[in-house]
C-alpha cells in the first residue's frame, strides 16, 4: 500500500479504536492473522465452551479451523451432516458459552458495533449471554457513522452474504437492498452495539485487511 494511503487508513483504525475503548469495549489493531491466532489461542483454555456466530472472516482468518483443533469445546454450527434441531440447540447453548467468536457487519469510527442478523441468534448472543464476545474485522468494514454503515450494509454485505447463502431475495439479482418482504429475507434483525456495561466482555480486533462482507 502506498505510505500515504497506509498513515490515512492506519489513523482511521486508531480513532476507531480509541472510541471503542471509551464506550467500555476492549479494542486493538493486529498486525497479520498469525499474530491474530497466537492472541486467539492463548485465550482459549481446555473444556472451555466456545462457539461463533456466522462469519467468512472466522474461516478467512483461520479461527474455525484453530477452534476445531484446540482442546476447547468447540459447538461447530459447521459440522456436516448436522439437522436443523442440531443447529437450533447450538444457537441456545452459545448464550451459555465461553467466549462467542463472531465478525461485525460495520464499525463506526464513533466505536459503534452495527450488525443485522436473520433468525437474530447472532445479535442476540453479542448483546447478552456468553461470557465474552470477541469480534474480529477487516478495515474494510470502518465507516463513518450509522449512516454509512447502513448503507454499507444494504450495498455490501446484505446483498453479498444473501447471494452465499442462496437465498432467492431480489438483492442476490440486482446487488443492493429493496427492503423486500421475501422468505429468504436475512435482513431482519438491526442492533447498534454503542456501549457495554460489562467491562472485558466484547473484545475487537482490526486487522489492515479486507475481510468478510
Amino acid at each position: 500500500m502506498d505510505m500515504n494511503l497506509k498513515f490515512v487508513n492506519d489513523k482511521r483504525i486508531e480513532r476507531t479504536i480509541e472510541k471503542l475503548k471509551e464506550n467500555n469495549m476492549n479494542a486493538e489493531f493486529v498486525k497479520t492473522k498469525e499474530e491474530l491466532l497466537n492472541k486467539i489461542n492463548g485465550m482459549l483454555q481446555q473444556d472451555m465452551r466456545v462457539t461463533v456466530g456466522g462469519s467468512m472472516t472466522l474461516f478467512q482468518c483461520g479461527i474455525i479451523e484453530l477452534l476445531r483443533n484446540s482442546s476447547a469445546n468447540f459447538l461447530d454450527r459447521y459440522t456436516d451432516g448436522l439437522s436443523s434441531e442440531e443447529i437450533r440447540r447450538i444457537y441456545f447453548e452459545a448464550f451459555n458459552s465461553d467466549i462467542y467468536f463472531t465478525s461485525s457487519n460495520a464499525i463506526t469510527e464513533e466505536g459503534y458495533l452495527f450488525n443485522v442478523d436473520g433468525r437474530g441468534n447472532r445479535v442476540a448472543a453479542i448483546t447478552y449471554g456468553p461470557k465474552k464476545v470477541v469480534v474480529i474485522v477487516g478495515a474494510n468494514k470502518i465507516v463513518r457513522d450509522v449512516d454509512e454503515a447502513i448503507m454499507r450494509n444494504r450495498e455490501v454485505s446484505g446483498p453479498a452474504n444473501a447471494k452465499r447463502l442462496n437465498r432467492k431475495t431480489p438483492c442476490t439479482v440486482t446487488g443492493r437492498c429493496h427492503e423486500c418482504s421475501s422468505d429468504d429475507r436475512i435482513c431482519c434483525s438491526y442492533v447498534l452495539t454503542k456501549y457495554q456495561l460489562e467491562k472485558d466482555r466484547i473484545n475487537v480486533f482490526i486487522m489492515d485487511e479486507n475481510l468478510g462482507y
